[in-house]
């Protein structure tokens, strides 16, 4: 594995750490990229690298995104994430996630997680029983935050479809409108329910096509293959699975006027934004529209560290916000001809005290 200095997406990180218990086989690393507005937040990806610079890459550029994504949700948190590595067979015992605990409170608060990739609600339940810096625990009253934030993730990418959808094609219905959903899962789903509820046109596809076509037939959509959903002609992409997928040629295969979707990282490296942009192709900046989860997270954890208990309604009044957030960099974007992920990036910047 490079040093993590001499990575590409390393940029000046607060703190990288590598895990390693070897009792009970935990490899895992954790990245904080700034404290300026707070502890570094976000949550553990549990996934099998096969080369593990990966995942050395992946807690670099994910815990940057977390920076940015807090600022500009108005967070007063900071940007952090953790990776454990999985072995082949995807191993996950108590002792890992017992340790991972022990790693995460050995700093002391300043780094805070919460579910992600491969993470559950009940293993954030074995992490808290070793730390308090964990989030996304399960709901504890009628109306409380808490639980897995999936469901908010969708609801503010959702509500940011919606916003683009008026902002290119001057829509204030998604009825008819066609979205291609990338992701199934938790997320995906969940915003391709929304979307069916609004009257949207759906394409989905997943790795896992029964999970696709399933919920095709639920909502009257139609499954595609994995391989075939970013070249589908349709008025929004939603890329809502893994990142790095705009690159070259993902961005060559579009037939859409908008990108818009859940996945961390959607741009393989920084001048795709503008070869979307090139394109006449809106993007809605990634670590914007996804927020809901961390607004989630960051209003249960932030509230039981006041003793108190989070609120759904404080939370979504929150999430509501993401539509207003998008449109100020769109119309930043058309004013001065910058393409809309750099105008989000200076904002970001400026707010953790790096612009």
């Amino acid at each position: 594995m490079t040093a993590f200095w001499a990575e590409p997406d390393f940029d000046a990180h607060e703190l990288v750490q590598l895990v390693h218990d070897r009792a009970s086989g935990l490899t895992a690393i954790i990245a904080v990229h700034s404290s300026h507005l707070g502890p570094g937040a976000g949550g553990t990806r549990f996934w099998h690298y096969a080369d593990p610079a990966g995942a050395m890459r992946d807690a670099l550029r994910l815990s940057r995104g977390m920076s940015y994504k807090n600022a500009m949700a108005g967070l007063p948190m900071g940007g952090g994430k953790a990776v454990i590595l999985a072995d082949a067979n995807r191993t996950k015992t108590p002792e890992m996630l017992a340790a991972f605990g022990d790693a995460v409170d050995a700093l002391g608060g300043r780094y805070v997680t919460a579910e992600d990739v491969g993470i559950s609600e009940a293993d954030m339940v074995a992490v808290a029983k070793r730390t308090a810096h964990v989030s996304g625990l399960p709901v504890e009253g009628e109306g409380s935050a808490g639980g897995d934030p999936g469901p908010f993730t969708a609801y503010g990418i959702y509500l940011g479809i919606k916003a683009a959808v008026a902002h290119k094609l001057g829509k204030d219905s998604l009825a008819g409108v066609h979205v291609a959903v990338q992701g199934t899962g938790s997320v995906g789903g969940g915003v391709a329910r929304l979307l069916a509820r609004d009257g949207a046109r759906l394409t989905l596809a997943d790795i896992d096509a029964v999970r696709a076509a399933r919920l095709a037939d639920e909502l009257g959509g139609v499954a595609v293959g994995a391989d075939a959903i970013m070249a589908t002609p349709c008025d929004v992409f939603s890329p809502n699975a893994l990142g790095a997928i705009l690159d070259d040629r993902g961005i060559a295969a579009l037939d859409c006027a908008i990108v818009a979707g859940g996945a961390n990282n959607q741009l393989a490296r920084p001048e795709h934004g503008g070869k979307l942009a090139a394109r006449g192709i809106l993007y809605a900046p990634d670590y914007v529209i996804n927020a809901g989860g961390i607004i989630s997270v960051a209003t249960e954890y932030l509230a039981r560290r006041e003793g108190r208990l989070g609120d759904v309604a404080e939370v979504n009044a929150l999430v509501e916000k993401i539509p207003g957030r998008l449109e100020a960099i769109w119309h930043d974007s058309d004013s001065t001809g910058v393409s809309a992920d750099v105008v989000a990036d200076r904002m970001a910047q400026k707010l953790i005290g790096r612009g």
